[in-house]
């Protein structure tokens, strides 16, 4: 396989492009990521750009993100939304869920939180099998996350993956008509509250 070695933007270092590959140590990752008009994340020293999405799955990020931060304007929680990655590895992943929040007072990195207590994903077709397989087998070896929550746009559902007391992840199902309580930061939301403004008849079933 043919290597192509350039100097990279971090003065003094070297970055591997390997056919459509980008490939740099998770320091230098960390140095050239923020300066960049895109979103990457790192997989154990390739560097992946994020791709954009749509206007519904950046309306479902933001109804979710909005529920939260108003829930916890009052205790030390921060919500965070898309442009916050969370360090997965030290050293080896890096992701950006869609909203992230944490309550752990050791988070004072600017770029990273590092002690996350609950992850939302917003599916697409494009990222769904990754959201619910690879990521989230990553994201579940973290000891302070307690819920992971996968939302669908296509059609109304939310999945929360819940650790229970023995460390195992146990999954619960929500309809547009229920109410779910996320334990790991007690707020409850109603899931229509979710989809607001979302309108599942009128719109084109792509993502």
């Amino acid at each position: 396989m043919l290597v192509k070695i350039n100097h990279s933007p971090i003065e003094g270092t070297m970055v591997a492009l390997s056919d459509d590959r980008l490939l740099m140590s998770a320091q230098e990752y960390l140095v050239w990521e923020p300066a960049q008009e895109g979103r990457y994340e790192y997989w154990d020293g390739e560097v992946v750009a994020m791709s954009g999405g749509t206007r519904y799955h950046n309306r479902v990020s933001l109804n979710c993100s909005k529920l939260l931060d108003d829930a916890l304007a009052d205790r030390p929680c921060e919500v965070y939304i898309a442009d916050v990655k969370v360090q997965v590895q030290p050293g080896r992943k890096y992701f950006y869920p869609d909203v992230v929040v944490t309550c752990d007072d050791r988070d004072v990195d600017e770029q990273i939180v590092q002690f996350p207590s609950l992850i939302i994903e917003v599916l697409s077709p494009s990222t769904e099998a990754i959201d619910r397989g690879t990521k989230f087998a990553r994201y579940r070896k973290s000891s302070t996350l307690q819920e992971y929550v996968l939302v669908q746009v296509e059609e109304p559902g939310v999945e929360v993956f819940r650790r229970n007391e023995q460390g195992k992840w146990v999954l619960y199902e929500y309809s547009l008509e229920e109410s779910l309580l996320l334990e790991s930061v007690g707020v409850e939301i109603a899931i229509a509250d979710i989809y607001r403004q979302v309108k599942f008849d009128a719109r084109e079933a792509t993502d």
